[in-house]
């Protein structure tokens, strides 16, 4: 799943358009509640700050989700820990085709329904 197709499916799901509040990373893309609550951010970030092998930048998502949850997903491919967020409770998924688009699909249902109230 890529970056387009995320804005897709967070338009016709939950009726949310990206916000993009730094001019210094164009590319930085939050979904937020209509409380301002983030539940998602897409941001470009070059493989060696994430740990992997490469210097190009690669398009990320981190989602809230459960703790308990965090650790099994860490162990899976196309799974960080979170970039920039609490890593207790957020967590990266890579966006280079390596995790199934029905598994982001349900990770960024469950950050909504984490980071609803």
């Amino acid at each position: 799943m890529n970056r387009e197709e995320i804005f897709e499916y967070v338009k016709e799901e939950y009726n949310t358009i990206p916000v993009y509040s730094w001019d210094k990373y164009p590319l930085y893309a939050v979904l937020k509640h209509s409380n301002n609550k983030w539940y998602g951010i897409i941001m470009n970030i070059s493989k060696g700050k994430l740990g992997l092998n490469g210097k190009e930048e690669i398009d990320i998502l981190d989602v809230k989700c459960p703790p308990e949850l965090i650790g099994g997903f860490r162990k899976e491919k196309g799974f960080l820990p979170a970039y920039h967020m609490n890593k207790e409770h957020w967590i990266t998924i890579l966006l280079d085709g390596s995790v199934d688009k029905e598994k982001i699909k349900q990770l960024i249902d469950l950050s909504y329904d984490l980071t609803e109230t």
